[in-house]
């Protein structure tokens, strides 16, 4: 990411026709939102005197302390390329602070900052995350409402003609680069009107803003071609859903503390402790990881998303993969995570989950190298592998008896995002839905 000083932002507001800057922050339910000023508030914006209610902000605050400041991170200004009529958008990412000039304890990005703070404290400089966000691309009718017509019959690394979304995905793609990211990969997925845009590993919180800005982007170039872009994780039965594959590692001045050349698989004390970590605490962290009922639709055998807790350097059945690179890119690879995800409570669970086995000196499992999927329960009971949960309900309650996920999202979001994904799983559980009709009405 660029570093920017208030002189630059301000010199290139002007050089650049910026008529509008969007100040922007994450809600705990993992929803971009953004207090747009004219250029004219920029000055303001940049002495961090902006305010706005917090209390409209889902999870955020009751009505009688609603006053809540937005504090511009100067690195994240970009200026929206797509905008350039009558004069151009630009974007400053938000930090949430209260009055008295402390971090707002709801806000996720800062919550993230404070996960990292622990992690500093126990002698690691840098968490790097390579995301890895898939999406689907459905048409839009004559009102401009998504369909579920889909685009292509493409699958995995086709080409056009088969792949018509590949287009848009190319628009997307040179978009993204004009913005600064640096894009690695951009192919068809294995579903019909499915795609994958991977871009470059960065700390933890900028890959978290990068995610949030990648959605943005898709959703806005998508809707110029007459398409709707999705992060839904299962859209469609019977076909794969999408995942959001987080890529992590630890850092130690500037040395990886997951690599060492001496060891089984190349693989450090450290890393064997935060994978046993990451397989402790799983349970519990895929409420956040999968934080939507339809997450629990993607996370079932048959379709290459993880379902079973286990770990492996050779297949890709469990929850989470060691990728075959070694020395700086060694990396622990967890699959389970969908991209309805909120990036930066995501983020923290995992980093805690983490860090326990590291504080703890946890041993992992020996790995699994056969398909998980093939393997009958007896064998599964057998070899220690446990099942995620299977319902958002049930997610819900291992995050609640677990301690050290619930440390990881503090007090304040913990309380707001089970409040309201318990909201949600009841309207699903008492929603009357066409299945049970197409199943019940006749026969009854």
């Amino acid at each position: 990411m660029s570093k920017y000083t208030r002189e630059d932002i301000v010199r290139m507001s002007k050089e650049e026709n910026v008529k509008f800057i969007r100040l922007q922050f994450t809600d705990i339910l993992g929803t971009i939102k953004n207090v747009e000023i004219p250029v004219s508030q920029l000055d303001k914006a940049l002495d961090n005197k902006m305010m706005f209610d917090g209390s409209s902000i889902e999870g955020f605050v009751r009505i009688e302390e609603s006053d809540m400041y937005l504090i511009p991170d100067l690195d994240t200004w970009v200026i929206f390329p797509w905008t350039a009529e009558k004069g151009k958008v630009a974007r400053l990412i938000c930090d949430i602070y209260n009055p008295d000039g402390t971090p707002f304890s709801g806000d996720p990005r800062a919550n993230l900052k404070r996960v990292l703070k622990e992690m500093e404290a126990m002698g690691f400089t840098d968490f790097n995350l390579g995301p890895e966000p898939e999406f689907f691309l459905f048409k839009l009718d004559e009102k401009g409402e998504p369909t579920l017509e889909l685009n292509d019959n493409g699958g995995y690394f086709d080409l056009a003609p088969t792949d018509l979304g590949e287009n848009c995905r190319r628009d997307i793609v040179l978009e993204l680069e004009e913005m600064g990211f640096e894009i690695e990969a951009s192919h068809h997925e294995v579903a019909p009107g499915q795609h994958e845009i991977d871009f470059k590993y960065a700390d933890a919180v900028t890959a978290c803003d990068y995610i949030q800005t990648f959605k943005l982007v898709v959703k806005t170039i998508a809707r110029k071609h007459g398409l709707h872009a999705t992060f839904m994780p299962k859209p469609l039965f019977g076909v794969n859903g999408s995942g959001m594959h987080m890529n992590l590692s630890l850092f130690r001045n500037g040395e990886n503390a997951f690599f060492d050349p001496n060891a089984n698989l190349q693989l450090s004390e450290t890393a064997e402790q935060f994978i046993a970590g990451t397989i402790k605490h799983a349970t519990a962290f895929t409420a956040v990881t999968n934080p939507t009922v339809n997450s629990y639709k993607r996370l079932v055998p048959g379709y290459e998303a993880p379902c079973y807790v286990a770990w492996s350097a050779q297949n890709r059945s469990p929850l989470i993969r060691i990728p075959a690179s070694r020395g700086l890119s060694t990396r622990v690879e967890v699959r389970s995570v969908d991209p309805s995800a909120n990036p930066y409570l995501a983020m923290a669970v995992l980093l805690q989950a983490g860090l326990d086995g590291i504080k703890n000196k946890l041993t992992p499992p020996a790995p699994v190298d056969r398909n998980i999927y093939v393997m009958d329960k007896e064998e599964r009971v057998e070899a220690g592998i446990v099942d995620l949960p299977a319902t958002l309900y049930a997610a819900l309650t291992e995050l609640q008896s677990n301690e050290v996920i619930c440390a990881a999202l503090g007090e304040h979001i913990l309380e707001h995002f089970v409040e309201a994904k318990e909201i949600e799983w009841d309207m699903f559980r008492t929603q009357v839905h066409p299945w049970e009709r197409e199943q019940y009405m006749s026969m009854y």
